[in-house]
């Protein structure tokens, strides 16, 4: 860890680091090494899913997105599914997750049905964005997306209610201040996971409904239950042109 840690050390990079915005409650350390070098750093290391499992639980941005590459799919069964959602602590985890590991699993199937049901968004966003990459996805998901996002935004529009007016940031990112203060649960902001969620849903619906024109008339039917609240209308704004071109 220590030599991996010292090489990407030396690819830091103060002004990245303040520069970047993600959903959730950031590492305790964060060097600013871009997504790609990371990648390619790991990608270097062989294969070791004990050692990936080490530098997953610390507190380090960096090594926790290496761990993702290093780490060994067809090890990651069942019993390790809380182990690996422990370390997803904010919106650039849960994209690398589902773009390096999840979705490469043999337990997916049974990760999807879990994670699409916690409260937590940031695991549901993981599942969704990790079944958008599948080849072959489970059709029964389609209504598990629109229902997750048709849930969050009756949440969203609660918390409105309630509030008066809640100040929403745009969905590639949040102030720094926001992003500081909010955790992935249970305190993460209602607003954040609707839109996160939202986010993910619109990339699976899409891709599923790309691929046939049985499977798209499948996500618009399912998706035009979907009503007018902002997560809703993003998901609607989406696939339309997406899919309805």
């Amino acid at each position: 860890m220590a030599a991996l840690l010292g090489e990407l050390r030396r690819e830091r990079n103060g002004a990245v680091a303040d520069a970047m915005r993600s959903y959730g409650k950031p590492c305790g350390l964060n060097l600013g090494v871009s997504l790609p070098t990371v990648r390619q750093i790991a990608r270097r290391e062989v294969p070791d899913h004990d050692f990936a499992r080490y530098l997953w639980l610390q507190d380090v941005r960096e090594l926790r997105l290496a761990a993702l590459h290093i780490a060994q799919p067809e090890r990651v069964v069942p019993e390790e599914l809380a182990f690996w959602a422990a370390g997803i602590v904010d919106s650039e985890l849960a994209e690398e997750a589902a773009f390096a590991l999840l979705g490469r699993t043999p337990a997916f199937a049974l990760l999807f049905d879990r994670w699409i049901d916690d409260p937590n968004p940031l695991l549901q966003y993981a599942a969704l964005m990790a079944a958008s990459r599948l080849p072959e996805p489970d059709p029964a998901w389609v209504a598990a997306a629109v229902e997750v996002v048709r849930r969050n935004a009756a949440a969203e529009a609660g918390t409105v209610a309630e509030a008066g007016t809640v100040a929403v940031p745009p969905l590639s990112g949040v102030p720094a201040a926001a992003s500081d203060a909010a955790a992935p649960r249970p305190n993460m902001p209602v607003p954040f996971a609707a839109r996160l969620t939202a986010q993910g849903a619109a990339a699976f619906l899409a891709a599923f409904g790309g691929r046939n024109e049985e499977n798209r008339q499948a996500v618009l039917r399912m998706a035009g239950s979907l009503g007018k609240l902002p997560a809703e209308d993003f998901v609607h704004e989406e696939l339309a042109w997406r899919l309805e071109a």
